[in-house]
């Protein structure tokens, strides 16, 4: 839902190659070569603060139980490097189950329809109402788990559900169909104080009281929806497919920081072996840096570039912002 960011190396193949000679300084980032494309997404060790390749990475968390990697969405570096992760991971661990914020719980049948070849991918997108940028963001890793037979999960809460707690506040669920209730975790609203207050940092203001008479309160029960949604999905899989290892895919205030999805995943299973990995949006690209805090953001963070912006006139930009909210205002709740 939210996204912030910071920066790495040459163009992807020069990236494996040239990152190993490195020695930095202690305590300092090395000198890292400007970033000439959105493409770029070198990738930092937080345990050591040096470039990592991402074949090695994978092998340090081969082990894990899930891997979380928080994205831009729309961000093609980010894209691009969530499906050479993926790759690398197979490798170190075959057993392997994508798991997807993009796709929501009640649209699974539709998805497994997909994978099983009983959908082609216009009718999956209609069906399933996949976001928008799914040809160009996660096509390439629904398509390498549909190729090897792996399970793709819709990690994701209902947006009937999550839409309607925005508005209305907790009590929403209470008046959804029984068999959408039933999609969603016995405690959808269970948070931290840390991510309250990053929540409400991010949205500049603060909560207090509950139900429908505070907007940015039940905002933030909307993404505990969401967060909780993902950790139970999550935790059903690794019990469906003992021994896999789950990538789960999602926006990066979902998982920046161990918080979010993340957190509550650890509190349902505090043994399970998580490992993050965060971008971090460079401010300047051509001298590409990154600070000590940016890597407490994950286990790993990779470096992107800005992307274009996407509006120099003001009023189109306030125009499409209206018309976004418009679009969710259609929804009716029950």
């Amino acid at each position: 839902m939210f996204h912030r960011l910071l920066p790495i190396c040459g163009l992807v193949p020069l990236l494996l190659v040239g990152c190993a000679h490195w020695t930095p300084e202690p305590d300092s980032p090395p000198s890292l070569p400007p970033m000439h494309s959105i493409l770029n997404t070198p990738v930092i060790d937080s345990d050591t603060g040096q470039p990592i390749t991402v074949e090695a990475l994978a092998a340090k968390w081969r082990d894990a139980d899930v891997v979380v990697i928080g994205e831009l969405h729309g961000h093609n570096g980010a894209h691009l490097l969530e499906a050479r992760m993926q790759a690398a991971l197979y490798a170190e661990h075959p057993d392997q189950v994508l798991s997807l914020e993009p796709f929501n719980v009640d649209h699974q049948p539709e998805l497994d329809q997909y994978l099983a070849g009983k959908l082609g991918e216009a009718e999956m997108i209609e069906d399933a109402e996949a976001w928008e940028k799914y040809r160009a963001g996660y096509r390439p890793l629904v398509t390498f788990a549909a190729e090897l037979g792996l399970p793709v999960v819709a990690a994701n809460a209902p947006t009937l559900a999550v839409r309607c707690v925005g508005r209305e506040g907790p009590t929403a669920l209470d008046r959804l169909d029984p068999d959408l209730q039933a999609l969603l975790p016995k405690q959808p609203f269970l948070s931290d104080p840390n991510y309250r207050e990053r929540f409400f940092a991010a949205m500049g203001g603060h909560g207090s009281g509950s139900g429908g008479d505070n907007p940015l309160e039940n905002r933030y029960k909307a993404q505990l929806l969401r967060d909780n949604t993902m950790a139970s999905r999550i935790l059903q899989a690794l019990k469906a497919h003992p021994g896999a290892q789950v990538l789960h895919v999602t926006g990066v205030f979902h998982s920046e920081g161990r918080l979010g999805t993340v957190a509550l995943l650890q509190a349902r299973d505090p043994d399970l072996k998580i490992r993050v990995l965060t971008p971090v949006m460079v401010s300047n690209p051509t001298h590409p840096t990154y600070s000590a805090d940016d890597l407490s953001g994950g286990d790993a963070v990779y470096l992107l570039a800005p992307l274009p912006p996407e509006y120099v006139d003001q009023s189109r930009m306030i125009d499409a912002i209206r018309q976004q909210f418009a679009d969710a205002r259609d929804m009716e709740c029950p």
